[in-house]
């Protein structure tokens, strides 16, 4: 079994950000989003990978390699534009063959892995797996209908009126089939080939779907607030360890990794919390769920909840929270301005001002 791992698409919805990096490189616990879903289909036994890459192609070329770093053998196809899920199936033909495959979502995370899944499919093949979970706003993803029997009858992609709260998560099992059922669906009203499409004609087709409902934790990385959720439930298995420089004037609470290099001087950490490597940190407070990035510089400040990439500076900002800090960001105080007040009182008037 090969895996297609689709890393193509723009990040509209974490705009800045994605302007100057690839969405599936933004990090949540100091560690790509992209590199959790490769991790996780190496210990699913799996080890040819194509990555389906776009315009930040030479970015995630970078980051990856050849795969080898994860025990596996990466092979990169190019999508000259987002065209759809199922258009990245439709280009990854002569890659993936005959052979059953998993897709797989670059910017989803997925709790707990997928070697289960793919294992059972292994043992019991299908045209076609799905995973879907219960989420509070299906309208937001494909939704699955089943019927009495639990099977599954029909798939809408981003339906105005949903006909259930199950949505398709970015895992997915196929056979061969599936070529055949990309090649016959046309562009969505977005433009698009929608893969809830493609599965839609397997089923017209008589063919064999099935899906299994997880219950485990799954984030669409898609957006600001799902990227900082995600970054909340990797810390909170955060290993305590503190190899970095840390003074007697800091106090430490909870779980609370600081890597080698780092410096911390008179501040407050609680955990979990996670310090990259070569970062400064001086009388400052790092709150619960934050990830501060490689060569960051924290001083006077306080953050929390928050993500910071590599390189950037806080220098006397208080305080910050659910916050996304791009690379080689600088924040610092406004200059201060002076404030007057400007009156046009009638005779006799009464004013009190604080």
């Amino acid at each position: 079994m090969k895996a297609l791992v689709l890393s193509g698409g723009s990040g509209t919805r974490l705009r800045p950000i994605t302007h100057t990096s690839a969405k599936q490189l933004v990090p949540v616990g100091n560690k790509p989003v992209l590199f959790y879903g490769l991790e996780a289909i190496a210990e699913a036994g799996i080890t040819e990978v194509g990555i389906v890459v776009g315009e930040t192609a030479a970015e995630i070329r970078r980051a990856v390699g050849d795969g080898s770093r994860f025990g596996l053998r990466v092979t990169y196809l190019r999508q000259e534009a987002p065209l759809g899920l199922a258009h990245g199936v439709l280009i990854a033909r002569d890659f993936l063959g005959d052979e059953d495959f998993l897709l797989f979502l670059g910017d989803n995370f997925i709790v707990g892995g997928i070697a289960d899944i793919v294992a059972g499919f292994r043992a019991s093949p299908a045209d076609a797996r799905l995973l879907l979970t219960e989420v509070p706003d299906p309208g937001r993803f494909g939704v699955a209908e089943l019927g009495p029997d639990g099977r599954i009858v029909g798939i809408e992609e981003k339906p105005q009126r949903p006909k259930s709260d199950l949505a398709l998560v970015g895992v997915y099992l196929f056979g061969p089939a599936i070529h055949r059922a990309v090649r016959a669906i046309a562009p969505s009203a977005r433009g698009e080939l929608e893969i809830s499409d493609a599965v839609q004609w397997l089923l017209d087709a008589g063919l064999d779907v099935r899906s299994t409902v997880i219950t485990g934790y799954w984030k669409d990385t898609g957006n600001v607030d799902d990227m900082l959720e995600a970054n909340r439930t990797v810390l909170e298995s955060l290993e305590h360890g503190v190899e970095g420089e840390v003074d007697g004037a800091t106090e430490i609470i909870g779980r609370v990794r600081v890597a080698a290099g780092a410096i911390v001087k008179g501040t407050r950490i609680v955990g979990p919390a996670i310090i990259g490597t070569g970062a400064r940190i001086v009388d400052s407070y790092i709150g619960p769920f934050t990830s501060i990035g490689d060569g960051v510089r924290v001083e006077d400040s306080e953050i929390e909840y928050s993500i910071v990439l590599d390189g950037s500076t806080i220098q006397g900002v208080r305080p910050i929270e659910a916050s996304l800090v791009g690379r080689a960001v600088e924040v610092t105080p406004a200059a201060r301005t002076r404030a007057a007040h400007r009156l046009v009182l009638g005779d006799y008037s009464r004013v009190r001002i604080a």
